[in-house]
């Protein structure tokens, strides 16, 4: 056994493993598997060029030299990004801990109260902080998230504006410049004209549908929008507000003053800078647009015995009921850094919050007075954390940077300093000691920190928040530690059994590639520091994107898209970038198959593409005829082919390079889904099949962990032609020479963990990673064997493989009264989730054991999987009182007085030998998701509510 070998320690089944799987599956050997699954017309003819495998211990000791690498300066620059204090207790519990990194979406809520308590905590701090009725469980990052904003007011304009045609949205010239920068870009293809000017000459003309607003503005003034929007209202243009979260501690919420809706980022709630993210951006609006919110919304329900429970309510999202009319592709959240902001603003409490906010804005009030003093000029009349100073810029900057400080420069005469809840007193004296020099004076000395009144009186907050118990009772570090062990040990993660989810690849996260997301090295880069201090995350990223351009087949790599469904979008529009640049801008149908995800066609349409949907034929492929048929009568506008590999259905179509040549044939590109990847990585890739762009999960195929349903991480890989199109940024030039305006607010997307990705490709190297693939495929169809004779195989291969998935038909069970949800909430009682549930055909479970599970843990499922058919034989339509209807039993079930159940509570708890030695006790019953929605209650309770009930 090579101790030194990551792979050994990432693949699951051992080596004296394989000659029984080998002949459980039929096969004589692993290359024999790949020659039956694989077609030989796109295999690979030559290894994969990278670094040989290293060591963890190597690795370790290569990022730490990285690290050293960045320079972290004392940082104001501010727009949108500041330095946090990370409590430890939530660094420790949460961010460093795999019972809250590991677990998947809370698709199945019964094994998700924990996470789902923690977004529900998360969706009332934002309630509470802007005003407004409901927030959903987070969003990518801000500039994205007032995106889906504009978005969301043309979709609910009023019939009279409509009918006139009103398309014009109206940007405050005080936004954030990646914030307008993504806001263009998703404007153009839905058709939206953004004007940009000053608020205060606004005219209020009925061309108009919508308004943005940042609050407060980019270099720190404090508007007071009250009237404003009182006459926005008045004009039936609705308004959207991007605010700075802790600025809500001591400003009035936008929703007090009548917003439509109210955006931003909880960045400052304890979550690392990470060179641009991962950060949880917050949305938040009017109930009455609760079927246009996008994301996802965490509401309150009951379980079968009427007790209070959680679920997504609202479970499936717009983007899936509409497909290409839906206004949103967004189907993720970033719930690790939501569950980790939310348990800030419990930990520190609205007194705590009020500390730290007043904190931040006395000592701004403390820099501006003695700049002042001074002789300096201070630009901002009202601010809460940022003054803008009149100097010579370039002079400061050449200061500041000797003396490793960075502010912000928005011209040559303007510095802009932005003042977080790090900076101390020492840290003002510095600042104000740089300013000295410049103006050849003596520096002030500042002992101590004054009482501002920067803020206008009508801006003042006045309301409260934070007033339910949750936020007014852990505030010591014994009790949150407790409370979020609580919470915890409600959810079933990837530390107590395989997740085997199809399509979402759950592997192992390793430790080793974990660790250095601590390192503030890494945590406390802010990702518009110049590029000469941010070396070692410069060189990583680099060399990231040239490994996943090597591994794809391509010419280039941008990590800019944070999620999936922004990697589908980017892709989309440096397709539609590219026909422009070729006088072909009548180019704008998308072919999509109809076994796609949702997101596919919601995608294309964002992308300002019409979608024609092509037929699959009986075995689940795409029909070929038919794709031919339509890319022939669409040739003269046919943009681009939206693809799946291996297919949706977990196989590897024989004719995917036919599929591809006939969109070549017809003058459109191919975007490929890179949901499967794990499937192609050493064996094929995207370019081999003939495709043009794709986007990858990092998340996925990468090793990403799920947190609970985000990050997420979905960068695109292009072909030659497409590289000049690659997303750009306002701020930090990356992208190509024509490049499409940002995707995402940061140049580099999600940076700080896309670390794990790397140590991932560089701990496995060439071989690790193919041999990660043929064990992913080796493991699916280990379990399709397995389980033949109990389940059929929906789909397979030509030679009667799976790839590295599989859907196994439950609707025959109809006829003995079982549903699929029935057979998912049953695996809870045997200690697994369940795998994907009726997707992409429903009455299915498509099942994907990936590469990281060992031979005894598939065993386990196997013989769950089967244990619960035997249920299923034994029961009737007329027998509901069965195991399988009343799944998943309780602790609370098993230890009650009463048993009104024709079976045992040992056949309802223990099924098996093995789950007594690991038991996972649900901790509600099976949820109600009807109530819910019919009822939909997405806030906790506030503490009066408790007090009455007492």
């Amino acid at each position: 056994m090579n101790t030194d070998s990551f792979a050994l320690r990432h693949i699951g089944p051992r080596r004296s493993d394989l000659p029984e799987m080998l002949k459980t599956v039929g096969v004589e050997s692993i290359d024999q598997l790949m020659f039956e699954t694989v077609p030989d017309d796109i295999l690979m003819k030559k290894s994969l060029d990278l670094d040989v495998a290293m060591t963890e211990q190597e690795y370790l000791e290569h990022i730490t030299e990285m690290a050293e690498k960045n320079k972290v300066f004392k940082t104001y620059i501010g727009l949108g990004y500041y330095p946090t204090n990370i409590p430890p207790v939530i660094q420790r519990n949460v961010l460093e801990n795999p019972g809250w990194y590991t677990a998947y979406t809370p698709y199945q809520a019964e094994i998700a109260q924990g996470r789902l308590e923690a977004l529900l905590n998360f969706q009332t701090m934002v309630s509470d902080l802007t005003g407004m009725e409901l927030a959903n469980a987070s969003l990518l990052d801000e500039s994205t998230a007032a995106a889906e904003a504009m978005s969301l007011l043309l979709a609910v304009r009023s019939r009279e504006q409509k009918k006139k045609n009103a398309v014009k949205f109206f940007v405050s010239e005080e936004i954030l410049p990646q914030t307008l920068s993504v806001l263009q870009t998703r404007a153009i293809p839905i058709g939206v004209e953004i004007v940009v000017g000053n608020h205060k000459e606004f005219d209020f003309s009925e061309d108009f549908y919508g308004v943005m607003l940042q609050y407060p503005g980019r270099t720190g003034n404090v508007h007071s929008f009250k009237d404003f929007i009182k006459q926005a209202n008045n004009s039936d243009i609705k308004v959207a507000v991007a605010a700075d979260i802790l600025s809500l501690v001591k400003l009035e919420s936008p929703g007090h003053f009548g917003a439509d809706v109210v955006v931003g980022t909880t960045q400052r709630f304890g979550i690392p800078l990470g060179y641009g993210g991962p950060h949880a951006a917050y949305f938040a609006t009017r109930e009455e647009f609760k079927r246009h919110i996008p994301g996802r919304i965490i509401g309150v329900t009951k379980d079968l015995d009427g007790n209070r429970a959680l679920r997504m309510a609202l479970q499936t999202r717009e983007q899936h009921i509409k497909r290409d009319r839906a206004t949103s592709n967004i189907c993720t959240a970033q719930v690790l850094l939501a569950v980790m902001a939310g348990m800030y603003a419990v930990y520190n409490g609205p007194e705590g919050l009020q500390d730290i906010a007043d904190k931040v804005h006395n000592t701004t009030a403390t820099l501006a007075n003695a700049l002042e003093e001074l002789g300096l000029y201070q630009m901002n009349e009202t601010y809460f954390d940022t003054i803008a100073i009149k100097t010579d810029a370039t002079k400061i900057k050449y200061i500041a940077e000797a003396k490793n400080i960075n502010f912000y420069y928005p011209d040559d005469e303007t510095v802009s300093i932005a003042i977080n809840e790090t900076t101390t007193l020492k840290d003002i004296n510095k600042i104000i000691a740089v300013f000295a020099e410049a103006i050849n004076k003596q520096p002030i000395k500042v002992s101590e920190i004054i009482k501002g009144n920067a803020i206008p009186s009508e801006a003042a907050r006045k309301t409260k928040f934070l007033t339910s118990e949750v936020f007014n009772s852990y505030h010591s570090e014994t009790e949150l530690m407790r409370y979020i062990k609580r919470l915890e040990r409600k959810d079933l993660s990837l530390n107590h059994s395989m997740i085997p989810l199809g399509s979402c690849t759950m592997k192992l996260n390793a430790a080793a590639e974990m660790l250095p997301l601590s390192d503030p090295q890494w945590g406390n880069i802010h990702p518009f520091v110049p590029v000469e201090q941010a070396e070692g995350y410069q060189q990583v990223l680099k060399k990231l994107e040239d490994q996943l351009t090597e591994i794809t087949g391509f010419a280039a790599t941008s990590l800019q898209p944070n999620s999936g469904a922004q990697g589908e979008y980017a892709g989309l529009m440096v397709i539609r970038a590219y026909h422009e640049s070729r006088g072909e801008s009548n180019r704008n149908i998308c072919l999509i198959p109809s076994s796609a995800h949702g997101t596919n066609p919601a995608s294309a349409v964002m992308a300002g593409m019409k979608v024609v949907v092509t037929k699959a034929s009986d075995n689940g492929n795409i029909d070929v005829d038919d794709l031919r048929e339509k890319a022939e009568k669409h040739k003269d506008n046919l943009a681009a082919l939206m693809v799946t590999y291996p297919s949706t259905h977990g196989v590897y179509e024989s004719a995917i390079k036919e599929i591809t040549g006939i969109i070549h044939e017809y003058g459109g590109q191919v975007y490929m889904d890179g949901a499967n990847m794990n499937a192609q990585v050493g064996l094929t890739n995207p370019g081999n099949i003939g495709a043009d762009v794709c986007h990858l999960n990092l998340h996925k195929t990468f090793s990403i962990p799920h947190g609970g349903g985000g990050p997420g991480v979905g960068p695109i890989c292009v072909a030659k032609q497409l590289v000049p199109f690659l997303p750009t940024n306002p701020i930090i030039k990356v992208g190509g020479d024509k490049g499409i305006s940002a995707i995402s607010a940061a140049p580099f997307g999600s940076s700080l963990v896309c670390l794990i990705s790397y140590a991932y490709i560089r701990m496995l190297g060439v071989s690790g990673l193919k041999r990660s693939t043929q064990f992913a495929i080796l493991n699916a169809n280990y379990i399709k064997e397995r389980l033949k004779g109990h389940y059929e195989t929906l789909y397979s291969g030509e030679r009667n493989r799976a790839a590295h998935e599989m859907i196994i038909d439950c609707r025959p069970f109809k006829e003995n009264g079982i549903e699929v949800t029935d057979i998912a909430k049953r695996l809870i009682d045997y200690g697994f989730h369940s795998p994907t549930v009726s997707f992409p055909v429903a009455g299915t479970l498509m099942i994907e054991p990936t590469e990281s599970e060992s031979k005894e843990e598939l065993d386990r499922f196997c013989d769950a999987m089967i244990s619960i058919k035997m249920e299923i034989d034994s029961v009737s339509k007329e027998n509901t009182n069965n195991v399988l209807k009343n799944a998943p039993h309780t602790l609370k079930m098993l230890t009650s007085d009463s048993w009104d159940f024709p079976y045992s509570r040992q056949q309802a708890a223990y099924p098996l030998e093995y789950v007594a030695e690991n038991k996972f006790w649900p901790t509600v019953r099976r949820v109600d998701e009807a109530y819910g929605d019919r009822n939909l209650i997405c806030t906790c309770e506030p503490i009066e509510s408790y007090m009455e009930e007492a």
